[in-house]
C-alpha cells in the first residue's frame, strides 16, 4: 500500500487530477490549489485508506469535494449560456437526427451496445469515454460533469454558471448526444473495444 504513495505514483496521478479540476473550475490557479488540497489531505490520510478501492477513486472523491467546496465558495460567475459555434453545429446535427413529430429518423437511432454492464466494467472503456468527454466543448463538458459527476442539483448549476433550467436542460442533452455519438464510433462500434 505504501507503493501507492510513491512520489512518482502521486505526480501521474497530479496530472489526471489536475486536468479535471482545470475542466471544472476554469482557473488553473483554483485547479492547482484543489489538487494540492486533495493530494495533501490524502497524504495526511493516508491511515485511513484500507485499498478498498483504488488509490485514484479514493484521491479523486476528495478532489470532488475540494472542487464542489470551490465553486460553492467562489463569487465570481461564467457565462455558458452563449452558444459557440461548435455548440450551434452539434444542434443542426442533432436536429436531423429526428422526424418533425420527435421521433428517430430510420437508420438514426442509437444502435445496440450490446451489454453496456460488461463494457463499464473495462478500463479501457473509460479511456475512451474520458477522450470522448474532452471533444465536447468545454462549457458543455463542464455542465455535464458538475451535474453527473460533482451530482450538483440542477438548481445548483444553474444558480452557479448563472443559467436558466431549460438552457442547462439543453447543455446538458447535447452533451449526453455527444458521448453518446462518440462512443458509439469509438468504443461500441464492431470491434472498438477489442483492444
Amino acid at each position: 500500500m505504501n507503493d501507492c504513495f510513491a512520489p512518482e505514483a502521486l505526480e501521474a496521478l497530479r496530472r489526471d487530477m489536475l486536468r479535471f479540476a482545470s475542466l471544472q473550475l476554469r482557473d488553473d490557479a483554483a485547479a492547482e490549489d484543489a489538487v494540492q488540497e486533495a493530494l495533501a489531505a490524502a497524504l495526511d490520510g493516508k491511515r485511513k485508506f484500507e485499498g478498498r478501492a483504488a488509490l485514484k477513486t479514493w484521491v479523486f472523491a476528495i478532489l470532488r469535494n475540494k472542487i464542489v467546496d470551490a465553486i460553492r465558495q467562489r463569487s465570481r460567475s461564467v457565462n455558458v449560456s452563449s452558444l459557440s459555434a461548435e455548440e450551434e453545429a452539434m444542434d443542426e446535427t442533432f436536429d436531423s437526427l429526428f422526424k418533425p413529430n420527435a421521433h428517430w429518423n430510420p437508420g438514426k437511432g442509437p444502435k445496440a451496445w450490446g451489454d453496456p454492464e460488461a463494457a463499464l466494467g473495462q478500463e479501457q472503456f473509460w479511456a475512451v469515454f474520458e477522450a470522448c468527454l474532452k471533444y465536447l466543448p468545454a462549457n458543455t463538458a463542464r455542465v455535464f460533469m458538475m451535474r453527473e459527476f460533482l451530482e450538483f442539483d440542477t438548481d445548483e448549476v444553474c444558480a452557479e454558471l448563472k443559467i436558466s433550467s431549460s438552457n442547462c436542460h439543453v447543455i446538458l442533452h447535447r452533451a449526453r448526444n455527444g458521448l453518446r455519438r462518440c462512443l458509439e464510433q469509438n468504443w461500441f462500434a464492431a470491434g472498438a473495444s477489442s483492444c
